[in-house]
């Protein structure tokens, strides 16, 4: 694979990854705003997803590829949710591991983006031990 194709591969993986986040992030909010009516932390949610907002690039639409996408089917348990803390789990799960994809591929091509993303990561593992201590209530 030449430098540019691999370049452009990372791209890809970043544009995936950046919207995978944001995603989860979302769901998490939302929960905690409609749900739980929670506004400490869905504006810490809030505030994360905003911060995210530097990452995007519209040119990195271009290596965008969902028809070739080789894991865009769900798989079971993915489509198995039978209550509202399976939803909050698989979406922190979700939304810290593309933190960590991204703050990784970022090394490669901007480092403050990979502290940005640093700093998203750990910020979701606080409003996860937040939201989980209350629900213990």
């Amino acid at each position: 694979m030449t430098k540019a194709e691999t370049s452009e591969k990372i791209e890809r993986l970043i544009d995936a990854n950046l919207n995978r986040l944001k995603e989860g992030i979302r769901v998490i909010e939302d929960i905690n705003r409609y749900i739980y009516n929670d506004k400490s932390l869905t504006s810490s949610l809030k505030t994360l997803r905003h911060k995210l907002q530097s990452a995007y690039d519209q040119n990195r639409l271009q290596y965008r590829d969902i028809e070739n996408d080789v894991q865009k089917e769900s798989i079971s348990s993915e489509l198995s949710r039978s209550s509202i803390n399976d939803l909050m789990i698989a979406n922190f799960s979700r939304a810290q591991e593309s933190a960590r994809v991204l703050e990784e591929s970022f090394k490669l091509i901007d480092h403050t983006l990979s502290e940005l993303c640093k700093e998203v990561r750990y910020g979701l593992y606080a409003v996860e031990k937040t939201f989980f201590m209350k629900q213990k209530k």
